[in-house]
């Protein structure tokens, strides 16, 4: 009978070597992006994947200084759609490392675009996720940023593993798989008509593993729902529910504590946790070794109503 694998062990012996190549090609993906267009911004959100953008904007821009401490400014403003039901905890850590790093920080709140009548909610709990399009595309407008740089990554799903590094928005905002161009040699076709504008991936070609790899490796903060916390949660339909003021527990259902973490974050009507005691990075590192759905897959209830359901609304905009 084989001895249980020790996964702290195992973790220990992953070869880290690629990391240096994949943060080389992101860096010189970000710097494309400044030398190519007048107007570009980096979605901010206070997620994992979108703080490991912001460390390498910081290693393409700025000057190091000490450990991990760098002087002067990125050249270009971050951006975050408040959708009105974010994490609060999220909310405060976005602003903090906005606030201790200088950087201009843009918030476009989706509580304006219902103000306006440009989103509609059927009700007052709806997710408001999906709409975020709406606000996103508003705020490209108003500031007129003709590209926008993200965190996204090919492994995270299946219409996502169709994008380009450089994803070509038309003058709707909307993508269009089909018309993707070539980006072979690692040569980009930025050019744009009026009213057009791109997304850029930096770390198109890292997996979850890779991103927490490199968490640890420059022990770059996060908020404190990516480690093992109490929680009071639901169990709903395979998922683990947090308890709060938008998703209440419907009748009948039972309200637990467990000790959990989040794998992503982002609106809290369909975000869930899975259960865990990984409390640092290096845990997570080891945890992530066995786990084989990816974040979106195990913990985002709207990306469950249907294989198709994230193509379409990036077709309409979306992130």
């Amino acid at each position: 009978m084989n001895a249980p694998i020790n996964l702290q062990q195992l973790a220990a012996t992953v070869d880290q070597r690629h990391l240096d190549h994949l943060e080389e090609e992101a860096i010189f993906i970000l710097r494309e992006v400044a030398a190519a267009f007048e107007r570009p911004a980096l979605l901010f959100s206070g997620g994992k994947d979108s703080c490991v953008v912001l460390r390498l904007a910081e290693k393409a821009f700025k000057q190091r200084v000490a450990g991990n401490e760098f002087k002067g400014k990125l050249p270009f403003p971050l951006v975050h759609v408040d959708t009105g039901h974010n994490f609060p905890e999220v909310i405060e850590f976005r602003d903090r490392r906005a606030r201790e790093m200088g950087e201009r920080l843009i918030v476009a709140h989706m509580d304006e675009s219902i103000k306006k009548g440009t989103v509609r909610l059927a009700h007052p709990l709806e997710s408001r996720n999906g709409h975020q399009t709406v606000t996103l595309l508003e705020a490209i407008e108003e500031h007129r940023f003709d590209v926008l740089i993200g965190g996204a990554r090919r492994d995270e799903e299946k219409a996502r593993a169709k994008e380009r590094i450089f994803s070509h928005r038309d003058s709707f905002g909307q993508w269009q798989p089909k018309e993707q161009r070539p980006e072979l040699w690692s040569l980009f076709n930025t050019r744009i008509r009026p009213g057009e504008h791109f997304r850029a991936f930096p770390i198109s070609n890292w997996t979850e593993l890779d991103v927490w790899l490199y968490l640890a490796r420059e022990n770059i903060p996060l908020p404190g729902l990516y480690y093992a916390h109490q929680r009071q949660v639901i169990r709903r339909k395979g998922l683990l529910v947090p308890l709060t003021e938008v998703t209440p527990p419907d009748a009948g259902e039972q309200v637990e504590t467990a000790t959990v973490r989040f794998r992503t974050v982002g609106d809290m009507t369909c975000t869930c946790p899975v259960e865990s005691d990984a409390a640092s990075a290096t845990d997570i590192v080891a945890e992530t070794l066995t786990v084989t759905v990816s974040e979106r897959g195990a913990t985002r209830m709207d990306d469950r109503t249907s294989e198709a359901s994230m193509e379409r609304r990036k077709k309409e905009g979306y992130f």
